[in-house]
C-alpha cells in the first residue's frame, strides 16, 4: 500500500503527460501531492492523466509549455503555484533524444537537445526555488547514457544527461544552504510508447543490461517519490542510476 507521506506537498513534473512522467504524476498524486505537470502536443493525454488523478480524490493540473520556452517554464511554475498556494516538488522530466550520425546530425538538433534537456532544467529550477523553503526537492531525470553511450550518433544527448550531472553538483551548493536538495536519477532503458521493450531497438540493448530485460515506468517513478519524501533529505548533488546493470 502506498504511504501518504507527502500529504499537503505540491510538486510540479516538467514533462508529465506521458511515459515516465506520467508515472511520476500518478504515484506522487497516490502519496498525497497535489501535482501539476506540463506537456507541449499530447493535449487528450495530458487531460486523461489530470482527470484521472482528480477521479481518484487527487489534485492535478495539467499545464501547455514548451520547455523551450524559457517564459512558457516560468509561467508553469507561478502558475502552480497560483493554484496550489505553494510548491515542495520540482521535477525537470521533459527530454527530447535525437540519434543521427556525427556526418548527418543537424545543428538545430543539437541546440534543441541542450535547451529542452540541460537549459529547461536550470530555468525550472531557478524560478521554483524562489517559491521553495526548508525541506524543497528538486530531481532531476537525466540518463545512464551519460555514464555510457554503446552505440554511434548519440554524442550530444549523452553530453546533455552528463551536464546533468555538474549541473546538480553545482545547484546543490546554491540550495543546500536553504534546506533544499537536488539530485539527478539516471534511469537505463524503460519500456516506454518512445522506446518500447518489444522493438529491434531494444533487442539490442537487452543483452547489455546485467537483469536482462527493460526497465518500468513505475520503477523509475517509485525512485523519485523516494526522493521527494521526508527520509531522503540527507541527499542531494548525487547521480543515482537505475539501469539494470547497464552501465555495471
Amino acid at each position: 500500500m502506498t504511504t501518504q507521506n507527502l500529504s499537503g506537498k505540491v510538486a510540479l513534473i516538467q514533462g508529465g503527460s506521458r511515459g515516465i512522467g506520467a508515472a511520476i504524476v500518478k504515484r506522487l498524486a497516490a502519496q498525497g501531492a497535489a501535482v501539476a505537470f506540463t506537456y507541449v502536443s499530447s493535449a487528450a493525454k495530458a487531460e486523461a492523466l489530470q482527470n484521472s488523478v482528480i477521479s481518484e480524490g487527487g489534485k492535478a493540473l495539467a499545464i501547455r509549455a514548451d520547455s523551450a520556452d524559457a517564459a512558457a517554464i516560468r509561467n508553469a511554475v507561478n502558475a502552480t503555484v497560483d493554484a496550489f498556494g505553494r510548491l515542495d516538488i520540482l521535477v525537470n522530466n521533459a527530454g527530447v533524444l535525437a540519434i543521427a550520425p556525427l556526418e548527418d546530425f543537424k545543428l538545430e538538433d543539437f541546440d534543441q537537445t541542450l535547451a529542452i534537456n540541460v537549459r529547461s532544467v536550470f530555468i525550472a529550477t531557478q524560478e521554483a526555488a524562489k517559491h521553495m523553503g526548508d525541506g524543497g526537492r528538486v530531481i532531476n531525470i537525466g540518463s545512464t547514457n551519460a555514464e555510457r553511450m554503446p552505440f554511434g550518433g548519440g554524442g550530444p544527448y549523452a553530453m546533455s544527461k552528463a551536464a546533468l550531472v555538474g549541473l546538480t553538483k553545482g545547484l546543490a551548493r546554491d540550495l543546500g544552504p536553504r534546506g533544499i536538495t537536488i539530485n539527478n536519477v539516471q534511469p537505463g532503458p524503460v519500456d516506454t510508447d518512445m522506446n518500447p521493450a518489444d522493438s529491434d531497438f531494444a533487442e539490442s540493448l537487452m543483452g547489455l543490461m546485467a537483469v536482462g530485460r527493460y526497465g518500468h515506468v513505475e520503477e523509475i517513478a517509485s525512485f523519485v517519490a523516494y526522493l521527494a519524501g521526508p527520509e531522503a533529505g540527507y541527499i542531494t548533488g548525487a547521480s543515482l542510476t537505475i539501469d539494470g546493470g547497464f552501465s555495471a
